[in-house]
């Protein structure tokens, strides 16, 4: 639920339950399933993704957020098409979400395990540079000027998990391991997430800014209880946003086509045996002896 008021002045309306939503007006506005919100990043502006569709956007090189959720591990994804941003969205050709084996739902599954996938190896990616299956983490956070309790996913892309730190500034990796060495938790503290702004690509930092108060702390409870911040952490985006329609399959592996036997085809015999050249006539010993003692 949003914080802006659309009415000129309500002071009836703080706290009052005049405010939540209705299933009625749900059904009106065609909203009657769940909402999909998502901060994705481009060219340092981040975006704020509602089903889909853009509602927003920040140019200030950052933003402030509380991270509420995340999945245990890094996890991999793979398109076998390059990105198209005219094109229908589709699932992902093969994903893994704890970055071991694919997810039983992917279509085109690359390899048996993730560890000894081709498209784990670098140099695999476009133009033989990096691996065409992508390192990723995602997370379920809030924005702190908004504790409304909406959750967002966000994948953090892998030039923003890997590398060290400066001082209280880190890598997404680092600084999950930075705050709990010094005594803080990822959720009970408002992180910065600023783009570096000695990199050309977008790359993240993240820096802890505050702790929470109280209040907030209750609004984090609430919403990691709810099914939004366990989704934004389990559904890659096409699944997010709905999407159903399936990548082309690929062509099979030269490894996966099975070997064709093949049989001659047979040929009518003979009937008759060859006639065999005459036989030369036979040396008597004492000639080949004779011959040998010449040499």
């Amino acid at each position: 639920m949003s914080n802006l008021s659309i009415f000129k002045a309500d002071t009836n309306a703080v706290g009052n339950r005049s405010q939540e939503v209705s299933e009625l007006t749900k059904a009106l506005a065609g909203n009657t399933g769940s909402t999909s919100r998502r901060i994705t990043m481009n060219k340092g502006v981040f975006r704020r993704i509602v089903n889909g569709k853009e509602a927003g956007k920040v140019k200030d090189g950052f933003i402030n957020v509380i991270i509420i959720n995340a999945l245990a591990k890094v996890s991999r994804q793979f398109y076998a098409t390059a990105y198209d941003p005219d094109a229908a969205p589709t699932l992902p050709d093969c994903w893994s979400n704890l970055g071991d084996v694919p997810d039983a739902k992917a279509s085109n599954p690359q390899s048996n395990a993730c560890v000894s996938c081709p498209q784990n190896i670098d140099g695999s990616g476009a133009n033989g540079k990096g691996r065409a299956c992508k390192f990723q983490r995602r997370v379920a956070l809030l924005l702190e000027n908004d504790m409304s309790g909406e959750v967002y996913q966000m994948n953090i892309p892998a030039k923003s998990l890997f590398g060290k730190g400066v001082g209280n500034t880190h890598p997404f990796e680092s600084y999950a391991k930075f705050l709990p060495a010094n005594g803080e938790s990822i959720d009970r503290v408002v992180t910065e997430m600023r783009f570096d702004e000695n990199e050309t690509a977008d790359v993240l930092q993240f820096t802890a800014v505050r702790h929470l108060n109280d209040e907030e702390i209750d609004v984090v409870v609430a919403a990691q209880s709810t099914a939004e911040s366990k989704n934004a952490v389990a559904l890659t985006v096409a699944q997010q946003d709905g999407v159903k329609k399936l990548p082309i399959a690929a062509a099979p592996k030269v490894a996966d086509v099975e070997e064709v036997e093949v049989i001659e085809e047979p040929v009518k015999r003979p009937s008759k045996k060859a006639e065999a050249p005459p036989a030369a006539p036979k040396q008597k010993l004492a000639d080949v002896v004779s011959a040998w003692s010449d040499n």
